[in-house]
């Protein structure tokens, strides 16, 4: 399945998911100068939403059987480093914690060359139909 594809945001930022498990999301996040700050680097929002993308296929995968969805109800963010302009990030989200109505997930994020930029944790909130 192309999880990108089903997040408009994610075609608009550039963020592509080549892995996607219940226990590991993985993506990539090209930076380009329209999602930096003045000076070239990378928007702290780009960073969140790209977790966000990463997480919330996670939680999508890992919903319980009649469950209809999930969304965002927390997500913190550590800056841990810079992502310069015409770098490319990765991401890999993992879960902490899987449960009937909440799931909660921790997003790594990385240059390239390893050097950290963030480190995120989000918690899902599962739907169930009305």
């Amino acid at each position: 399945m192309d999880f990108a594809a089903a997040m408009p945001l994610a075609g608009t930022l550039g963020v592509t998911i080549h892995e996607g498990s219940k226990e590991r999301v993985a993506g990539k996040l090209p930076v380009r100068a329209e999602i930096c700050t003045a000076g070239g680097i990378v928007h702290g929002g780009a960073i969140m939403a790209f977790a966000d993308c990463l997480g919330a296929v996670g939680a999508f995968l890992t919903l319980p059987d009649g469950a209809s969805g999930t969304t965002t109800i927390e997500s913190k963010t550590n800056f841990l480093g810079a992502g310069p302009v015409g770098s490319v990030l990765v991401g890999e989200a993992t879960p902490v914690k899987i449960g009937k109505r909440l799931s909660v997930w921790q997003t790594r994020i990385r240059t390239e060359a390893g050097d950290e930029v963030a480190l995120v944790t989000q918690t899902q909130m599962v739907l169930w139909p009305a």
